[in-house]
């Protein structure tokens, strides 16, 4: 393993898989809207310009909703010195650096690709973790730039978005709307069974691509155990920051290292990412086989 990227077929075939049963998708989501909205001409453009938007413009609403910024070498000279060594250590180009004012510790990335990212860290997170810790936690997030599985989940999250939000408009339009629309009932309840297939499609994904970057830690870093050390922290942290401090940030969630839920809401029931405790198994067996290469 070590020093020792490799293809990981599990994740491309994954998100092969992903972007197909999300195709099959779309069609069944654009036949739905047909029914109301009987012009597929503005279906489609309706589609690409939103495809478009996310495709070019889904770090900057990523980075909105969590409030980080990008900073400068002259801001931040220690995360950009410690990011630049990790690129050159994982044959990356170096991504923008962005840091978010939050009492949330977390990190993520984002962007549309390897000349186009972001990798983002929150100022809990600095001031809580240790600095090979730190490393650890970007070496993560670089994983998910080095395996190109941030535009996919772009893209995988966009029906999920739109349905939800079409649910929530027609569950007022219809109440409030004409009653004889036999269609109504038929409409909500496909848009619902849309909503549940895509999410499953997504969660799949991204349980097994939170496997795949810690993997790229151990192997970028070559110490596991900081990985293990840092989730554990972040996790123990987050479980004390207050309810409305997370809900600011838990509809970006699915992006984090850690997920951020507020206690009591029903994303708890639908987790994006793998327990902690067998990511911090993984990591830890990573350890000894290391140690028992270098022995």
């Amino acid at each position: 393993m070590k020093g020792k990227w490799g293809s990981d077929l599990g994740l491309s075939a994954r998100m092969v898989l992903t972007m197909i049963l999300l195709g099959l998708v779309y069609v069944a989501f654009i036949g739905i809207i047909l029914l109301y909205v009987q012009n597929i001409a503005v279906i489609v453009v309706f589609v690409a310009l939103f495809l478009g938007a996310q495709y070019f413009f889904s770090d900057r609403v990523v980075l909105a909703a969590s409030g980080a910024h990008i900073v400068s070498e002259d801001e931040a000279p220690e995360l950009h010195s410690a990011i630049e060594r990790l690129c050159a250590m994982a044959d990356l180009p170096k991504p923008k650096v962005a840091i978010a004012n939050s009492p949330v510790p977390n990190a993520f990335a984002t962007g549309r690709n390897q000349n186009h990212a972001v990798v983002a860290v929150t100022s809990s997170l600095l001031q809580r973790l240790e600095e090979p810790e730190v490393e650890a936690v970007l070496a993560h997030e670089l994983s998910h730039v080095k395996n190109r599985d941030m535009l996919v989940m772009t893209i995988a999250s966009f029906v999920t978005t739109i349905a939800g939000f079409l649910m929530r408009f027609w569950f007022f339009m219809g109440v409030g709307g004409n009653r004889r629309d036999n269609n109504i009932f038929i409409f909500f309840i496909a848009l619902a069974a849309i909503w549940i297939v895509s999410f499953l499609i997504t969660r799949a994904l991204s349980r097994y691509r939170e496997y795949a970057a810690d993997r790229g830690s151990a192997i970028i870093t070559a110490h596991p155990a900081n990985l293990a050390s840092a989730l554990l922290k972040i996790s123990g942290y987050i479980e004390r920051v207050p309810t409305e401090d997370i809900r600011k940030v838990e509809g970006i969630s699915q992006f984090f290292i850690i997920p951020a839920i507020s206690r009591g809401s029903a994303l708890n029931l639908l987790s994006t990412h793998p327990p902690i405790e067998k990511r911090i198994e993984r990591l830890r067996q990573m350890e000894a086989q290391l140690a028992g290469q270098t022995s």
